[in-house]
């Protein structure tokens, strides 16, 4: 919108249009789901589809004996393969996982506009920052990774990853007498951002889901139909209506 920025460092898309009286589609993606017997996420999000356009969910973590998925930004790691990598034009990897001895770290996952983090001993990464948008009239930032999980088997301080910048869930601790065990944090809801990051003792310790996406639109005033279903919330701006649908539904032109 207005020639920002988008996801993964491209440039602005192009402007959508469409043909009066057809109806599209709106799909608002679901956010990924934890696993509560893994240190692992168990689904990517959802796509948020416009019609021919759509924004690729984000991907899971990954953990001890669990590949990190790419998604439209790619989920954080702790130790033995890669993170997840981004969608070209959406958003970045994420980081990379740290494991010594006792001590073990996930990496963050990766936002619109970052790399996720990379841990260190006893430290997870911070989620990668999202990116910010006016087209509802005012700057939101979405789209932030999720922050990682840390742990140390030997009771030393960790901590965890802080979310990214646009919704990403903080990241949880554990093993340590010198500060409290915290879990992990879900990513905020219609932003897309990402849930922090669990460690392998997830039936204690269970990571947070993604946060679900966000369909906007914008238009002249004076070609909005008014015809909606979804319930979405209208607004202007200037000489445009806004439509946010944190749901699915449908737009008739």
């Amino acid at each position: 919108f207005n020639n920002e920025a988008s996801g993964g460092g491209a440039s602005s898309e192009t402007g959508k249009s469409v043909n009066a009286g057809t109806q599209y589609t709106v799909t608002v993606g679901a956010g990924g789901s934890r696993s509560t017997s893994s240190g692992a996420g168990i689904s990517n999000g959802g796509n948020s589809v416009f019609s021919n356009i759509t924004s690729v969910g984000g991907g899971y973590s990954g953990g001890s004996g669990y590949t990190a998925q790419a998604g439209g930004s790619g989920g954080g790691h702790q130790t033995g393969s890669s993170p997840g990598a981004g969608t070209s034009n959406q958003g970045f990897a994420g980081g990379n996982g740290f494991a010594s001895g006792t001590d073990y770290g996930g990496g963050g996952g990766g936002g619109a506009s970052a790399v996720g983090g990379n841990a260190s001993a006893h430290v997870g990464g911070n989620g990668g920052a999202g990116l910010a948008s006016s087209i509802t009239g005012s700057s939101v930032t979405r789209a932030g990774g999720g922050g990682g999980y840390a742990g140390n088997e030997g009771n030393g301080a960790t901590s965890g990853g802080a979310g990214g910048a646009g919704g990403g869930g903080n990241g949880g601790r554990n093993n340590t007498s010198n500060s409290p065990n915290l879990a992990p944090t879900n990513g905020a809801a219609n932003t897309g951002g990402g849930g922090g990051g669990a460690s392998n003792r997830a039936a204690d310790f269970p990571g947070g889901n993604g946060g679900s996406g966000v369909v906007i639109l914008r238009m002249p005033t004076a070609s909005y139909s008014g015809t909606t279903s979804g319930s979405p919330t209208v607004s202007t701006s200037g000489a445009d209506t806004i439509l946010v649908f944190n749901s699915s539904g449908t737009y008739t032109s």
